[in-house]
């Protein structure tokens, strides 16, 4: 919960000293009444005291007057609510490397079942695009709002070449940030970025992490594999395995810098999980709503409770 003024809260300090001077009250009407009164003779005097009900009303009358301090600084919860317009571009990596099979069925084939799933999740306003990557980025969809067309662009991914990500940042952004709303203005936008380890060619990624988060797009990088990954490369005399593991180290850097986050993930199971969980954070956005009236109300309510108490106990409101 936050609050739209603040600073009102600093009247709840005034709180402790309201207690301080009824209890100060207090002290000084029992010092009176010992005046008159002689201990032993107090009860034949008063023998029906009000004892813990005379502190009742004013208990009530100050947690009233703090929720209504509460109210007055405008209280503010945050709720999750479907964008009406935001795009994502999945960037996926098909150097070699994806081509090993230690996830299920393969780097590449796990990270189209994940899109895939992602594209179920995500709400329908969302337009997803598709950018594949290795030594060049190639963009497969143009952000999208009809998925069907991006899912039909998953099974065009071809494993090949090395791994240039700053190049695919750097498309990824262009393309983003070209995109506008029916208002005229750019739509909000992030770049999920699946790959098994470092660039290897092409533009600084930690650079192109930065740009695109001075544009406000943030990178959330999925580094997935094993450090047991191999791929075979086909060689005239015989055929070579070579050990491709995973290297998650420059794809945290680069959601750092853009403002994104980085998972890493060790199979198919895990790396849907996080596809699931990027289309409902993506697809939504925090709306700040006032819950004002509802602690208003419930200082009043205290206040009335309290009034009745003391109406009905001792003929007065304080």
């Amino acid at each position: 919960m936050s609050f739209a003024a603040p600073l009102v809260l600093l009247g709840l300090l005034a709180i402790p000293l309201l207690i301080y001077l009824y209890a100060s009250q207090q002290r000084r009407r029992e010092q009176a009444a010992r005046a008159f009164v002689t201990e032993p003779l107090t009860p034949s005097v008063a023998p029906n005291r009000p004892r813990w009900r005379r502190h009742v009303p004013m208990i009530v009358f100050a947690i009233a007057l703090a929720v209504l301090i509460v109210a007055a600084a405008r209280p503010q919860r945050s709720a999750a609510v479907p964008v009406n317009d935001a795009a994502v571009m999945l960037a996926n990596d098909d150097s070699s490397s994806m081509a090993a099979t230690d996830v299920t069925p393969s780097r590449l084939g796990a990270g189209q079942r994940a899109a895939t799933a992602f594209l179920a999740k995500v709400p329908a306003r969302v337009r997803v695009g598709l950018l594949a990557f290795n030594v060049k980025p190639v963009v497969l969809q143009s952000p999208t709002a009809d998925h069907a067309l991006t899912r039909q662009a998953l099974t065009q991914l071809r494993v090949g070449g090395h791994t240039a990500i700053g190049d695919a940042i750097n498309t990824a952004t262009r393309v983003l940030s070209a995109l506008r709303g029916p208002n005229g203005k750019r739509v909000p936008a992030a770049i999920v970025l699946l790959s098994d380890g470092g660039s290897t060619s092409g533009a600084d990624p930690i650079a192109a992490a930065k740009q695109a988060a001075a544009l406000h797009i943030p990178v959330y990088t999925v580094a997935l594999g094993t450090s047991h990954g191999t791929i075979t490369i086909k060689r005239v005399s015989r055929n070579a395995t070579v050990p491709v593991p995973l290297d998650p180290q420059e794809l945290g850097q680069i959601a750092a810098s853009s403002g994104g986050k980085a998972y890493t993930v060790g199979d198919t199971e895990k790396l849907s999980a996080v596809y699931t969980h990027l289309a409902a954070q993506l697809g939504h956005k925090k709306v700040k709503h006032e819950i004002t009236a509802s602690f208003a109300g419930g200082g009043l309510v205290l206040l009335l409770l309290g009034s009745i108490a003391s109406l009905w106990w001792f003929g007065r409101l304080v």
